[in-house]
């Protein structure tokens, strides 16, 4: 493994913040549409002269600013990462700003959050949609965690909304993504340490970190309930893998690896519009935000994946200088780059 790229947390969040505000256009469009208003896919230019983003960069920030806190706090762990990602899951509901096409799940759990229940009588248990991960990049650049906490932290923060063991599967992998770019991993060999960390996680549920959750599924016990989500993600997997094998970047990346609204195609296309254009990062999130699915959340990971990779080098700086949130990105990825919180 190479040395870590320079400024890849600076470089994955701002790259997260593009490709959401260049998506965000384009959501609920199909492809012919898109370039009817657009014009060439290979040509898009982010909105002028302010870069709005959605609820998705808000809610990436709301994740990074409760690992600040909790971390800030001693060790991260379960309750010292819960307490301050609800808080900001809620302030986040409330907020005047939370206008930008949020998702029903996300609103109705974090509305169930605004009380004195246990988490897990908020989480929608039957949801995977992509609101699970397209928020999970923080847990793959924060300094000073291992592994284990990686991956427990990254399933909590999806489970308090999106209880689906597929969901926290995929914030899992999603992150885990992130975490092996930003350390140099080879994009060419990136899908097989994904495989084998679904391999290696599939029969594991993290009781101290879910605690009881999977008893609001139908599954007979915990280790059936968390098969279930890694078995979804080990498909979507395959299914890009064969696709990277002949790979056609004229054609809607929705149709290949599906549309993204749930949360194994948010990462599958994503990883998809990321691979196809290594190299060319921009190119990347042009072809993620000319997409008939969720577009912003696809190129947001898109941008997320490649900053991790390329770094901050990776974005022209009139894109950056127009971003909405550019000195909250900006800060966060500054401190995180240095190694401190």
């Amino acid at each position: 493994m190479t040395a870590p790229t320079k400024n890849t947390a600076t470089g994955s969040l701002v790259g997260l913040a593009l490709g959401d505000a260049l998506g965000f256009p384009t959501e609920f469009n199909d492809v012919p549409s898109i370039l009817a208003k657009l014009g060439p896919w290979r040509d898009m230019d982010l909105p002028r002269p302010l870069a709005h983003i959605t609820d998705d960069t808000q809610m990436a920030l709301a994740v990074a600013r409760a690992l600040r806190t909790g971390m800030g706090r001693g060790t991260l762990g379960p309750k010292r990462f819960e307490r301050p990602l609800r808080e900001e899951f809620v302030d986040w509901y409330h907020s005047p700003d939370n206008n930008r096409a949020p998702g029903n799940t996300c609103l109705t759990a974090c509305r169930l959050l605004d009380s004195d229940r246990r988490w897990q009588q908020a989480t929608q248990i039957h949801s995977k949609g992509c609101g699970a991960n397209m928020r999970v990049t923080p847990l793959g650049l924060v300094p000073g965690l291992s592994d284990a906490q990686r991956s427990g932290a990254a399933q909590l923060q999806a489970a308090l909304t999106h209880g689906h063991p597929t969901a926290l599967a995929a914030s899992d992998l999603t992150a885990r993504a992130v975490q092996l770019l930003a350390e140099g991993v080879d994009p060419a060999g990136l899908v097989g340490q994904l495989r084998s960390h679904a391999l290696r996680s599939r029969t594991v549920y993290r009781e101290d970190w879910l605690g009881d959750l999977w008893r609001g599924s139908q599954d007979p016990d915990p280790e059936h309930f968390v098969t279930r989500g890694w078995d979804e993600c080990l498909a979507v997997l395959e299914k890009l893998e064969a696709a990277l094998r002949d790979p056609n970047p004229e054609i809607d990346p929705c149709l290949v690896t599906g549309a993204g609204w749930i949360a194994e195609e948010a990462l599958a296309t994503a990883l998809f519009c990321f691979l196809l254009f290594v190299d060319e990062p921009v190119l990347a999130l042009r072809r993620a935000a000319c997409t008939s699915g969720d577009s912003d959340s696809i190129a947001a990971l898109t941008g997320a994946f490649a900053g991790a990779h390329l770094g901050t080098d990776a974005w022209p700086e009139d894109w950056v200088e127009r971003v909405e949130h550019r000195e909250e990105l900006l800060a966060i990825g500054a401190a995180w780059d240095g190694g401190t919180l």
